[in-house]
């Protein structure tokens, strides 16, 4: 089995758990931002089961979610009827994913945990995938998160900081870029003091 199967069946796996992994109300920090963002298509990353998704979709804007597990976004397709929300999804590996030049308003990465090696790729194509004026959304955990155990990626390699997402985003101008430890209540998995890292980005 390889690294990207036995990731995705770890995935399917918790997305078959009953309800929602991660709930189904939006992520604090995108709540927080909504209303800078560029009115028309969002690209939502490793958007799992749908709630940021949704809470979009529920404000206008034109929703595409990818994630590697179809068991994720079948229930995000549900939750988006459930909504009245139209939602285009794709099942896909972001480590070969590609993203067009120039053709999304809003990119969203929340808690979008990948190897350094295809993070790289995968932010080199987000900032070109951006038109002009598009915006990007980003939270992740940092490696400090590993002393905190309040959910996230056991691997270190997995977690981001500032400095060098800022180096892997250059080329956007940031009126975000902060590390921070908050509150995270997002399901059973999220709960309790995370540190995160916070971009808002624009092209």
């Amino acid at each position: 089995m390889t690294q990207a199967q036995d990731g995705k069946d770890r995935w399917d796996e918790r997305y078959r758990e009953p309800g929602f992994a991660y709930g189904t109300e939006a992520n604090e920090f995108l709540q927080s931002v909504v209303t800078r963002l560029p009115p028309g298509r969002v690209l939502s990353l490793a958007e799992g089961e749908g709630r940021n998704a949704v809470y979009l979709g529920k404000r206008g804007f034109q929703l595409t979610a990818v994630d590697q597990s179809a068991v994720g976004l079948a229930k995000a397709s549900g939750l988006a009827r459930m909504h009245g929300v139209d939602l285009s999804t794709e099942v896909a590996d972001l480590k070969g994913y590609r993203i067009e030049p120039s053709s999304w308003e809003v990119v969203v990465s929340i808690f979008c945990h990948v190897p350094p090696s295809i993070r790289k790729r995968l932010y080199r194509a987000v900032v070109e995938g951006l038109v002009p004026g598009g915006a990007l959304v980003l939270e992740a955990y940092t490696p400090q998160q590993l002393e905190l155990g309040t959910g996230g990626p056991k691997d270190r390699d997995l977690l981001v900081d500032l400095s060098t997402l800022c180096r892997e985003l250059s080329g956007l101008t940031f009126e975000i870029a902060r590390e921070t430890v908050r509150e995270i209540h997002e399901g059973r998995y999220h709960d309790g003091a995370g540190a995160v890292v916070q971009v808002l980005a624009f092209r």
